[in-house]
């Protein structure tokens, strides 16, 4: 038995960006907390929208990797000013602090009771703010996306995963993605690409979701270069936010081996490494893994991509300027080991179309390093 459910209300189009005080309105909200970061701020993005909502209170301290403290701290001052919704603009950072500071408005803390490995999902209920996702890149799919994904005050990366997580409205404008820089579009669309690639290989029944990530794959796959090449080109811009956005409609049938080792990864403080480029870097590796499995899907995905899935994945990274490897990025033996341990306990791990052993997953780590 399957429960299949698409999912919430999204408006996407150029320029929408203009209608969020009518959304706002709407959903009853008149001094939302806008959940953002510094740099984002600084690009005026931020100013321009409070410009259209006067009574908005901006907390721009959201770190790259999302934690606790910071969601507590912006939490603080949503309930100091008196706030009554959620924005969340910017990255998937963002939009995943906006969401945990959402649960806040009807949960207590701390976050940890909360995340689906400690299970948390029946704890969760829909007595919350209304809240409003407007991302800036194209990567997370967070806008629609049923999980916040937190480094918990015992610093572990978890995900907070339930219906209620949903934000209200997803709204979607391309134009706020076109002055992205090369690198980030690049980061943020293997992102993107690497979520219609697990989801579509994971293995639960849910043909909507491996229709929704194959149509994903190839707005992402034909896209993304293109994006890099031209920030401004409309038609690239608009598939990468629809590559993102069905990545992550898909996400109910789950992610895989990929996520399962970016997480723990993600969580070592002294690195804070880039989520997106992380998968990009292992994607190659866990194809591989997977591929004595998932049978005719490997011939669907090679036949859509071009060649051998896993090739056309490892020299995309090389063409965009993903790093070489994990210890490029400064990763060391030891810590592969440690996060081979980790990835046993995220959420990710039991949804992998082949589940691995510890020893596998630092072995899939190294053949990344």
């Amino acid at each position: 038995m399957s429960t299949i459910n698409y999912l919430t209300r999204i408006e996407f189009g150029e320029g929408e960006i203009s209608r969020l005080p009518e959304f706002l309105a709407g959903l009853g909200v008149r001094r939302p907390l806008i959940a953002t970061d510094r740099g984002l701020v600084a690009t005026g993005l931020v100013d321009r929208v409070t410009a259209q909502i006067p009574e908005a209170v901006v907390f721009a301290d959201t770190p790259a990797n999302p934690t606790e403290e910071a969601v507590t701290s912006a939490h603080a001052l949503y309930v100091a000013e008196g706030c009554d919704g959620v924005v969340g603009l910017g990255g998937g950072s963002s939009l995943d602090l906006a969401k945990a500071v959402r649960l806040l408005t009807g949960h207590d803390g701390p976050l940890e009771q909360y995340t689906a490995v400690s299970g948390g999902v029946g704890r969760i209920h829909g007595n919350i703010c209304p809240m409003i996702a407007v991302p800036t890149t194209s990567g997370t799919g967070s806008e629609v996306g049923r999980a916040a994904v937190i480094i918990t005050a015992e610093g572990r990366k978890l995900g907070i995963i339930s219906g209620h997580m949903l934000p209200t409205i997803a709204l979607c404008d391309p134009e706020l993605t076109y002055g992205l820089p090369r690198g980030l579009t690049a980061a943020t669309g293997m992102d993107a690409i690497s979520h219609c690639l697990e989801t579509y290989m994971a293995p639960a029944f849910n043909p909507p979701a491996e229709a929704i990530a194959l149509h994903g794959l190839d707005c992402g796959m034909r896209s993304l270069e293109a994006a890099m090449a031209n920030g401004q080109d409309a038609a690239a811009r608009r598939d990468m936010m629809t590559c993102a956005l069905e990545g992550a409609m898909a996400f109910q049938k789950g992610l895989g081996a990929v996520h399962a080792l970016t997480h723990p990864l993600g969580a070592i403080r002294e690195l804070n490494l880039h989520h997106g480029t992380l998968n990009a870097v292992l994607m190659p590796a866990v194809l591989r893994f997977n591929r004595p499995v998932i049978g005719a899907k490997w011939d669907e995905l090679a036949s859509r991509m071009g060649g051998q899935p896993d090739a056309v994945i490892a020299a995309m990274n090389t063409r965009i300027g993903m790093p070489s490897g994990l210890r490029a990025m400064g990763v060391t033996d030891a810590m592969m080991e440690q996060v081979s341990h980790a990835a046993l306990k995220d959420h990710c791990h039991a949804t992998n179309p082949r589940v691995a052993t510890q020893e596998e997953y630092l072995a899939i780590l190294k053949e990344s390093a």
